[in-house]
């Protein structure tokens, strides 16, 4: 007799039964009811979403035994450890679960949020890989600490391996070649601490003052709360920023780079002209902190003054901060351009109050591409949007008229008011 699983991945069962599924009621083994969850969640596209919110909260002493059994399904265990779908409660099982292939736990630490990064610092597993540690280590949610503790398991993994006679010293330049590039940074970033090109006309002292001074009710409410990516750290870096599929490749450079610590005591030992080389290794940490790092170690007003007075790879990043206060600061910034806020304007992952702020500067509103992408933006406040309407020309009524994203009063309104033009302008 075929499992009730099978039946539902013929679509054999009516449509009152997958409600049932969806919710978990089936009269199954708990093992089969997660699989059954899952497959819905992830390939029906009418019960999926009941299935993830039954998958949410569903027990965690089933939950737990199937993240810990090496013999649950590959598709369970990869929807449980998906960083969309990562219950906390259920991440030491699932580290130590031997079915859960390291290319996934590398996917989940590269964007995992302090909290699950000091519980994966302590799973047996990722202490002994140096793959793991190494993704790890790119984490923009890394703290000192953290790093600290990264770099001395690194450290010990590299000190217990054997040295290969003919093996090279490892080139200075693989650590920065590998570390995964930030979204919205240029081609050739300047490092962290050197001045960018755009930093010449930055907002002077006094107007950074003026600012932290209008809002201090604000900054003072809000003064202990971290950087937080508006949509979340996966929506902010980008889906491919770090493919699951390249992984592996990704990952052997940073660990090629940890272990040239380990190296210089053998340096020291080696001919006189060894300890050259050492040099650069001085230098070489600083570089390592990208800029989504070094945003993170920053409090409010560190955001703020850096949101005024950074470059442009900054304030991209910036302009998405949960904090509001931050965020706001971004469109204060005097070397802001009117391609970087046409950009703002048509983005989802920013805050309302970001979106409404944009209309309220005359600079701004004078750019025709600005006002286009606000009401094209489907998470441009409905009366923002509709008040903006009346500037379109009539070809993007038209082509808003038919944007299935907007909301159904925005597009009816567009066609009527591009009716309205198209005649007006034959009658003439």
């Amino acid at each position: 007799m075929p499992r009730t699983i099978d039946l539902i991945r013929a679509n054999k069962l009516p449509s009152n039964m997958m409600q049932f599924a969806a919710k978990g009621a089936l009269s199954v083994p708990p093992d089969e009811n997660i699989e059954i969850l899952v497959y819905l969640a992830t390939h029906n596209k009418v019960f999926a979403d009941l299935a993830r919110m039954t998958l949410a909260g569903w027990d965690e002493t089933a939950s737990l035994k199937a993240a810990s059994n090496p013999h649950t399904p590959r598709e369970v265990l990869q929807y449980m450890t998906s960083p969309d779908n990562l219950r906390p409660k259920l991440l030491p099982a699932l580290l130590e679960n031997p079915s859960v292939e390291e290319s996934e736990l590398q996917a989940l630490a590269i964007s995992a949020s302090p909290e699950l990064i000091a519980v994966i610092l302590q799973s047996a597993r990722v202490q002994s890989s140096t793959a793991i540690l190494g993704v790890l280590r790119s984490n923009p949610y890394l703290k000192r600490d953290g790093a600290s503790e990264v770099g001395r398991l690194l450290h010990e993994l590299d000190a217990d391996a054997e040295p290969e006679p003919d093996s090279a010293p490892a080139d200075d330049g693989v650590d920065l070649a590998s570390e995964p590039e930030v979204a919205g940074a240029e081609n050739q970033p300047n490092p962290p601490d050197q001045t960018p090109t755009d930093q010449t006309n930055e907002a002077p002292d006094e107007e950074v003052s003026a600012y932290l001074a209008e809002h201090a009710a604000e900054i003072a409410q809000e003064q202990n709360k971290p950087f937080q990516a508006v949509g979340g750290i996966v929506d902010l870096l980008g889906a491919d920023y770090f493919p699951v599929s390249e992984v592996k490749e990704m990952t052997a450079a940073p660990a090629l780079a940890i272990s040239q610590s380990s190296s210089s005591a053998a340096a020291a030992a080696a001919p006189a002209k060894m300890p050259v080389a050492a040099k650069p290794h001085a230098h070489a940490e600083p570089q390592r902190e990208n800029t989504l790092q070094k945003i993170n170690r920053l409090d409010v007003k560190g955001r703020i003054q850096l949101a005024l007075k950074g470059n442009k790879e900054e304030r991209s990043i910036l302009i998405r901060d949960g904090t509001k206060v931050v965020a706001l600061a971004v469109l204060d910034a005097p070397k802001i351009t009117d391609g970087e806020v046409e950009k703002i304007a048509l983005q989802k992952n920013v805050l309302e109050a970001v979106l409404r702020q944009i209309p309220l500067k005359r600079r701004f509103m004078k750019n025709y591409v600005v006002v286009r992408n606000l009401v094209s933006n489907p998470r441009t406040p409905l009366d923002l949007s509709l008040s903006l309407m009346k500037h379109l020309l009539a070809q993007d009524l038209k082509n808003l008229s038919s944007n299935k994203e907007v909301a159904d009063t925005v597009r009816k309104l567009a066609l009527k008011m591009f009716k309205q033009k198209t005649e007006a302008a034959n009658k003439k």
